[in-house]
């Protein structure tokens, strides 16, 4: 635990490592015994059958919300799970404590179909700029992480996200329709032109944990929950890349965001993606 005059900055440098393993505790504990191993009653629906919910999110994100507390008195957490239960708990995103944004289970639906492409997100922010993030995909025991201005890691190894190859078609992994709206579908469809290769996305966290590896180049998301997007977005600036909104402006964890967005392996790429979501619409 730290001191109560302990800076943000101080705190990281000397408990990073704490959190790092408080996420993986929380994936032992919780998630991972229930991988593959889910009984019907422990699978619940939210909004519909597209949006999932299993007793591995709610009693991960309870073991994170106590230790990440425990770890940084005085902070908050906003987690997706309790959020749904109290929407009014989004607020503390934009308040001045320092809040942990968790998505215990983030790719539920994979999750419950017993696919590996599940992942923990833990992202650290104060008055909406994010400091610190976490990517964890237990189930391929991958650990990605972000400190701003300290760069990113998967496992120990600094990341690059580089840039596309010039002439190659861009990869992009975009909102699934389910999700989407009929304006932002239209703004979506500009990316189905010649030279891109979109398609739907799996767990957003680690689509960006695929940009911010240079293994995919973009991403164009219509929705701005903060817990999906804070610890993948940190990753990806921190890598090198960057993220735009569909009208240019960087987007923001506080919300009120023109959507669609962009997150990208460099500006180029961004400015790319923008323009031609600007076309669809």
């Amino acid at each position: 635990m730290i001191e109560y005059n302990e800076t943000i900055e101080e705190f990281l440098a000397r408990h990073s490592a704490d959190v790092e393993e408080a996420v993986r505790k929380a994936a032992a504990a919780e998630i991972m015994p229930r991988f593959q191993q889910l009984a019907e009653h422990e699978v619940d629906q939210k909004s519909g059958p597209h949006d999932l919910v299993t007793d591995a999110d709610r009693l991960a994100e309870q073991y994170l919300t106590e230790a990440l507390r425990a770890l940084l008195p005085g902070s908050v957490v906003v987690g997706e799970e309790a959020v749904h239960a109290d929407p009014a708990s989004y607020d503390a995103i934009r308040g001045d404590a320092p809040v942990w944004i968790v998505d215990p289970v983030d790719g539920t639906r994979q999750f419950v179909h017993g696919d590996t492409g599940f992942c923990t997100l833990v992202a650290l922010a104060q008055r909406g700029t994010l400091l610190a993030s976490w990517t964890y995909a237990p189930a391929r025991d991958q650990l990605a992480t972000a400190i701003r201005g300290q760069g990113a890691h998967l496992d120990g190894v600094r990341l690059r996200s580089g840039a596309p190859e010039p002439g190659a078609d861009l990869r992009v992994a975009t909102s699934h329709p389910d999700y989407t709206t009929d304006e932002q579908k239209q703004a979506l469809l500009g990316l189905w032109s010649e030279g891109v290769r979109p398609r739907a996305c799996g767990s957003a966290g680690l689509e960006y944990l695929a940009v911010a590896r240079g293994e995919l180049d973009a991403t164009a998301f219509s929705w701005e929950a903060a817990w999906d997007h804070a610890a993948g977005i940190l990753l990806v600036e921190e890598a090198g890349g960057t993220h735009l909104t569909h009208t240019g402006e960087p987007f923001r964890i506080t919300g009120g965001n023109a959507l669609p967005f962009t997150t990208a392996r460099d500006g180029a790429t961004a400015r790319r993606v923008v323009g031609l979501l600007a076309d669809g619409a």
